[in-house]
């Protein structure tokens, strides 16, 4: 067994002892591979260990990755921050996008998605941990941009994501997680029908898994440390 294959294989064990530790079932939570930095090479060894979904951060890295891999049924996930510039790049080549925090992004998403396509899947990233450091909408302007989205003719608005300050244990961890949830339950209540929390990396996932995380996102414990250098965006 390959490395990768013996990782997912550990990920996913890890993956259900959360998911039923907290009462839940493991068919209620995809893991998404996050393969930004990795070869495309990598990514083929995890598709053929039974890994079909892959999440990058960076454009022009992910575009060459998808034409190296044109040849598997590959379903791609956008998870980084979105320039204007970028958006009809992810709009044609993406099943999935995780970080939408401004309407202008999402309308320009939602205007060049291609007719040939159905909609394109979107999250909104909401800055849970309050940090000035990271990109999302504030949790007190969520449900004006919710609704806003939600409007739109080529998305499907699916629920929110969040990267939350790092927690020293668990209870910390599962803290902002909670509020997450919270928040997706409360827009909701106010009309909406969102079914996904994208939330929980590596580190953090058995945590985000007890608060009702429906997609995981999990890059080192799948690949391997990794080695930035000099990324395009």
């Amino acid at each position: 067994m390959t490395t990768i294959a013996s990782n997912l294989q550990a990920v996913r064990i890890a993956m259900t002892e959360a998911a039923t530790a907290a009462g839940r079932r493991t068919n209620e939570i995809t893991l998404l591979a996050v393969s930004k930095t990795f070869p495309a090479e990598a990514l083929r060894e995890a598709y053929q260990a039974g890994m079909p979904r892959f999440a990058e951060s960076y454009v022009q890295e992910a575009l060459d990755k998808i034409a190296a891999l044109r040849d598997l049924p590959v379903e791609w996930h956008y998870i980084g921050p979105i320039q204007s510039n970028k958006t009809r790049a992810i709009a044609e080549n993406f099943a999935w996008v995780h970080s939408v925090d401004r309407l202008r992004i999402a309308e320009r998403l939602s205007e060049q998605r291609p007719a040939h396509l159905p909609p394109l899947q979107v999250c909104l990233q909401v800055n849970i941990s309050g940090e000035d450091s990271k990109s999302g909408v504030h949790p007190a302007e969520v449900h004006d941009l919710a609704v806003a989205v939600a409007k739109l003719p080529n998305l499907k608005l699916r629920g929110l994501m969040a990267i939350p300050a790092p927690g020293d244990d668990v209870a910390a961890q599962r803290t902002p997680f909670a509020r997450l949830r919270e928040l997706r339950d409360q827009l909701n209540k106010q009309g909406l029908h969102l079914d996904t929390l994208s939330m929980g990396m590596s580190h953090d996932f058995a945590a985000a898994i007890a608060e009702g995380a429906t997609m995981v996102r999990i890059g080192t414990a799948i690949f391997g440390t990794r080695d930035y250098g000099e990324q395009n965006s």
